[in-house]
């Protein structure tokens, strides 16, 4: 645990006009493009990473946590006035949050999952804040082989549980691997796979693969999907009626919802800490657990104050025990905590453990911010939901093109040419490939991001271990984890 006086400071740099700024913005732009359906936060943060590069690190985490905090309650405001889930853990919200608004009540159902929203993040926060530190302290005590050991785990874990066959996860997980090892070998400095490219000698762009595979990909998707039929699946939000008491959520009304508030956030947290699972995963897990522990006295489906408070504290949870493996051990936990890897690195911080005695300023202003975003998100919710119910019937045909030049733009300015906006291009063009054949894209971005750690963990393994794997009886750890991963793909298979 770092001394008292530099986490009193990592907090102070947070709690400073710019920084407030910098997580009000985030979160503004968050909820406005949760609420537009198909972009969601993890498109806004991947266009936004470039043009965070000539930002302090600590500004530039916090916007982006902003961003995606916002975005998890922007996304349920179209799910519950015109039953299109912005994101897709925002489906659950919409099973009882659609029918409470079609009833009379938007502003009543739009408030719980404020409320629920934030009171699962903040939730997670603290368990991040309590959990991060010794979780890093412990993993400083592994060695290469355990680190070794700790990553084939992540990647049979991640393989597994997203998409559908274990064995396109395999797949997707070695194609990542082996675009990481374009460009200088770490131990003989000689080049790989440069094709004669000298601007490969870095490796590929980590901003470039991100945006082109969540963003590029995404808006090219829309875009082919044709503008007529788009706009004319748009319903509208539903009308108001009703009193004032229609219109809030009373504190005895947020108290009767305690326990699915808990037991909520509890399963979110639990979600978020394995890598993977994500806060679809937890939405639904919460949803369910909830409806078969209490009927609850209006029935489920048809506006149900509980049904919308476990599923948006749920997913919402998720958000800050993503990056409990991000900062403790370097694994993402999502590919929003992916993002903002490469956010880290381009600002020259390599995530893992050893954060928390090279730069724990940073990762407690990172804290910081967090804690402040959750009130901002609460707040700026607050005073604009009328906003969001006009900013859901935004046409496309103006967001995407948007969209698309942000994204031409970042990556130009972050990568200095063209080449860049290249492998943007061609990244694109393989999440598209990837998505229709049934590849999961998510595991291929994880396991690019950790592919340069991957490679030093496994030749420094080779050294250690002298190419013998007998000598694994040595690290009992990194044993258990080799057995585990092997479990864990045989389950999978079933």
């Amino acid at each position: 645990m770092p001394p008292l006086d530099i986490i009193l400071a990592g907090f102070a740099d947070a709690l400073t006009l710019w920084g407030l700024l910098f997580v009000i913005v985030g979160v503004v732009i968050g909820q406005i493009v949760g609420a537009i359906p198909g972009i969601g936060p993890i498109m806004a943060m991947a266009i936004a990473i470039p043009f965070t590069f000539t930002l302090d690190p600590l500004f530039a985490i916090s916007f982006l946590v902003g961003i995606n905090k916002g975005g998890l309650f922007g996304a349920a405001v179209p799910a519950i006035l015109m039953n299109t889930p912005g994101t897709p853990d925002a489906a659950a919200t919409a099973l009882d949050g659609y029918p409470l608004a079609r009833s009379g009540k938007p502003y009543k159902a739009l408030r719980i999952a404020l409320f629920s929203s934030v009171t699962g993040d903040t939730a997670s926060d603290i368990v991040l804040i309590l959990a991060a530190a010794p979780l890093a302290l412990l993993a400083l005590q592994a060695g290469p082989v355990e680190v070794l050991a700790l990553l084939i785990f992540a990647f049979a874990v991640v393989s597994g549980l997203v998409g559908r066959s274990l064995i396109k996860g395999l797949i997707a997980t070695a194609a990542g691997l082996l675009l990481a090892t374009v460009g200088l070998d770490p131990e003989q400095g000689s080049p790989r796979f440069d094709f004669g490219f000298f601007e490969l000698y870095d490796g590929v762009s980590l901003v470039a693969v991100a945006v082109g595979m969540l963003a590029f990909a995404e808006i090219l998707r829309r875009l082919a999907l044709g503008w007529t039929a788009r706009e004319v699946a748009r319903p509208a939000a539903a009308p108001q009626t009703g009193g004032p008491a229609d219109r809030r959520v009373s504190l005895a009304e947020y108290l009767s919802c305690w326990r699915e508030l808990v037991r909520g956030a509890l399963i979110g947290i639990g979600v978020g800490a394995l890598p993977g699972l994500g806060s679809t995963a937890a939405a639904f897990m919460s949803y369910a657990a909830t409806k078969k522990s209490d009927p609850g006295p209006v029935p489920w489906g048809q506006g149900n104050l509980r049904g919308i408070a476990a599923t948006e504290a749920a997913n919402s949870a998720v958000v800050g025990a993503n990056l409990i493996p991000l900062l403790g051990i370097g694994i993402p936990g999502s590919i929003a905590a992916a993002l903002l890897i490469s956010a880290f690195m381009i600002h020259g911080i390599q995530p893992g453990p050893l954060l928390f005695e090279t730069q724990a300023r940073l990762i407690y202003g990172l804290f910081g911010a967090m804690l402040m975003a959750n009130l901002c998100n609460l707040i700026v919710g607050q005073a604009s939901l009328r906003l969001w119910a006009w900013v859901v019937r935004a046409p496309e045909t103006l967001i995407l093109p948007a969209a698309l030049l942000a994204c031409i733009v970042g990556v130009y300015l972050s990568s200095g040419g063209l080449f860049g906006v290249w492998i943007m291009l061609m990244a694109a063009v393989l999440s598209l490939v990837m998505t229709a054949t049934g590849f999961p894209v998510i595991v291929f971005i994880i396991a690019f991001f950790l592919g340069e750690r991957f490679e030093r963990s496994l030749s420094q393994s080779l050294v250690i271990l002298n190419g013998d794997p007998l000598a694994l009886r040595d690290h009992p750890v990194a044993l258990l984890l080799l057995v585990a991963s092997g479990a864990v793909a045989v389950w999978m298979r079933r």
